[in-house]
C-alpha cells in the first residue's frame, strides 16, 4: 500500500455541510468498524464579516481584533469538528475530533496530516460541479493530487446509489499496469468481505498491436465471468486513449449494472501510455461515476 496502515485511523476532513455528513455515513457502510480523525480546517473570517463587526467595539486594537476573531472561530471550530464526531459515532465508528487552522490549501494540509500520521484512507465529500462552489475541485481535487494514501471521494448519490454502498461490490478499474494492480491490492485491505468486479481498460494502441479490428470504435463493455469459482467477475471496457471520459463513462454505467458500492482506480503510475490512460480517467471518474471513488497513489518515483 502507499504510506500508511491499512489498519491506521481514517482521515475524515469534515466542514459541516450535508456533503460532508453523507461522506461519513456512506463511508462506514464501505469501511465499517474503524477509527476516525474528523478534521475540521478552519480559517479566520475576513475583515468585513459579521464577526469582526460585532466584535470590532470590543477591541483595543486592529491587532486586538484578530485575536478575538480567531479566539471564536476557533470555538466555533470546535464545535463543528465535534458534530462531526457524532456523527462518525453514530454511523458505527469510534472518533476523535481534530482542529487545525489554515490559511488557505485545506486541500494540501489534508494530505500533510495524512503523511504523519499514518492514515490509511482519507474521506473526503463532494457537492458536486454545476457552478456551485463545492469540495470536488478544490479540496478533494488537491487531497487526490498530494495525498499519500487512498482517498475516498463520496459525491452526492441518488437513493439506489447510497443503497449500494451497503453490500454492492467493488468495481476497479485495471488497465494491466503496475498502478493498476496495486489499486486492487489496496482494494482488496481495505474493502474485505465484497465480491470484486475488474474492469479491464484497453486502448486502441494496445488492441491495435494485436490485431483487434475495430479498436478505434466508441467504448463497448462486456462480460467475461470468470471460471474459477471467484465471486468476483471481468469486464471490459474497450475506449479511446484519448477519452478518459468516456472510458468514464463506460465504469459509470457497468457500475450501475452491476450495483457497484464503489468504483476503485489507481493513479500517477510509471507506464507512460497505460498510466497516463487511468490516471486520466482517474479525474474522470471522479467527476461522472456517480459513486464512491477510491483513488489510489503509486509511490513517489
Amino acid at each position: 500500500m502507499p504510506a500508511g496502515d491499512r489498519d491506521g485511523p481514517l482521515l475524515v476532513g469534515y466542514d459541516g455541510s450535508h456533503g460532508a455528513a453523507t461522506a461519513i455515513a456512506l463511508a462506514a457502510n464501505l469501511m465499517p468498524d474503524r477509527h476516525a480523525q474528523v478534521a475540521h480546517l478552519w480559517s479566520p473570517p475576513d475583515g468585513g464579516s459579521a464577526l469582526h463587526r460585532r466584535l470590532a467595539h470590543r477591541a483595543w486594537t486592529a491587532e486586538h481584533l484578530d485575536t478575538l476573531v480567531e479566539r471564536e472561530a476557533a470555538a466555533a471550530a470546535k464545535g463543528v469538528a465535534a458534530s462531526g464526531v457524532a456523527l462518525a459515532q453514530a454511523a458505527g465508528w469510534t472518533a476523535e475530533p481534530l482542529v487545525r487552522g489554515v490559511y488557505g490549501g485545506e486541500g494540501h494540509e489534508l494530505a500533510r496530516l495524512a503523511a504523519q500520521d499514518g492514515t490509511a484512507v482519507v474521506v473526503v465529500g463532494s457537492r458536486g460541479l454545476g457552478g456551485v462552489r463545492g469540495l470536488l475541485g478544490s479540496v478533494s481535487d488537491l487531497t487526490v493530487n498530494r495525498s499519500p494514501v487512498p482517498v475516498l471521494v463520496v459525491p452526492p448519490l441518488l437513493a439506489e446509489e447510497r443503497a449500494a454502498t451497503v453490500f454492492g461490490p467493488v468495481l476497479i478499474a485495471h488497465d494491466g499496469s503496475d498502478g493498476a494492480e496495486r489499486a486492487r491490492h489496496t482494494a482488496t485491505e481495505l474493502l474485505p468481505g465484497r465480491s470484486h468486479v475488474i474492469a479491464r481498460v484497453e486502448s486502441p494502441l494496445d488492441l491495435r498491436s494485436l490485431g483487434v479490428r475495430g479498436a478505434g470504435a466508441a467504448p463497448v463493455a462486456s462480460d467475461r465471468s470468470k471460471q474459477d469459482g471467484s465471486p468476483s467477475g471481468t469486464v471490459t471496457l474497450q475506449a479511446d486513449a484519448f477519452g478518459p471520459r468516456a472510458v468514464a463513462d463506460a465504469l459509470a454505467e457497468k457500475a450501475a449494472a452491476r450495483g457497484a458500492g464503489v468504483v476503485v482506480v489507481g493513479s500517477r503510475g510509471r507506464s507512460m501510455i497505460r498510466e497516463a490512460l487511468l490516471g486520466s480517467v482517474a479525474r474522470a471518474v471522479l467527476h461522472h461515476a456517480h459513486r464512491p471513488v477510491l483513488v489510489v497513489p503509486s509511490p513517489p518515483h
